[in-house]
């Protein structure tokens, strides 16, 4: 008898061995389902968190650089005021005169200029009055200029975008390099390449050698003949200015 309790207390305990193995065995299965999930989930979710983070700091350094280009452009605008009063000083014409110039701007239909300018040798060292003079006719008017484009020689160019890049690209872009005023062909170009816009700004500082073709001309031309106050061009300026409509400004160097 004794023997036998003996064997019955063995196989109960073997029984609870076993039920602690199994629950062991059962534990240990969970914990690796549980890390294998968690790897899986940490696979998929690694790369979609490191696209997300690029994806933001893309995003800031373009806000970064967006906002420098703003500052830029803020430094830029407070320097044309002061440049422009010295460069007015320089001229002939009356304020009045410019001030009508950009008053007839500021009444055209539309929002956008086109400006459409000599790039010969002879407007090389004349080259530098443009760009404050031509930001602050814009921005008095309350127009955009978001086109441009150059001519000499039979040859044009015309670029798209906003004003500070059209602007740039005529600084490093027009060769201001020749002798032959193709007003027409820039003006074809212009009409070509680009929307019709509410004006062309026409600078140059000699008449044009090549035929111009009014009827397909479709906005005002406002024209502003730079230089010391020559009879030809100042005829050929105010004779476009004329037949599209447009105003012509005279700024004669002293």
């Amino acid at each position: 008898m004794p023997r036998q309790r003996r064997t019955a207390s063995a196989s109960i305990h073997e029984i609870f061995a076993d039920m602690a193995l199994l629950m062991l065995a059962t534990f240990i299965f969970l914990l690796v389902m549980v890390l294998v999930s968690f790897r899986f989930a940490h696979d998929e979710q690694v790369p979609e968190l490191r696209l997300e983070i690029e994806t933001l700091t893309a995003r800031l350094e373009e806000a970064l650089r967006a906002q420098e280009a703003m500052e830029r452009e803020m430094a830029r605008s407070e320097q044309v005021e002061g440049r422009l009063e010295q460069i007015l000083d320089t001229v002939t014409t009356g304020r009045k005169d410019f001030d009508l110039f950009v008053q007839g701007l500021r009444s055209l239909p539309g929002q956008s200029v086109h400006l459409v300018v000599d790039a010969s040798g002879s407007m090389h060292g004349l080259s530098s009055f443009l760009v404050p003079i031509l930001r602050h006719m814009v921005i008095r008017a309350g127009k955009r200029l978001d086109a441009l484009t150059w001519f000499v020689d039979g040859r044009a160019e015309t670029y798209t975008g906003s004003m500070p890049e059209v602007l740039d690209r005529l600084v490093s872009d027009a060769p201001f390099a020749g002798n032959q005023e193709t007003i027409g062909a820039g003006l074809r170009s212009a009409v070509r390449n680009a929307p019709t816009p509410g004006a062309y700004m026409l600078i140059g500082d000699e008449p044009s050698v090549d035929k111009i073709y009014y009827p397909g001309i479709p906005a005002p031309v406002f024209t502003l003949p730079l230089g010391r106050a020559e009879p030809r061009t100042e005829a050929a300026f105010r004779e476009i200015a004329d037949e599209t409509g447009g105003r012509m400004l005279m700024l004669d160097f002293k």
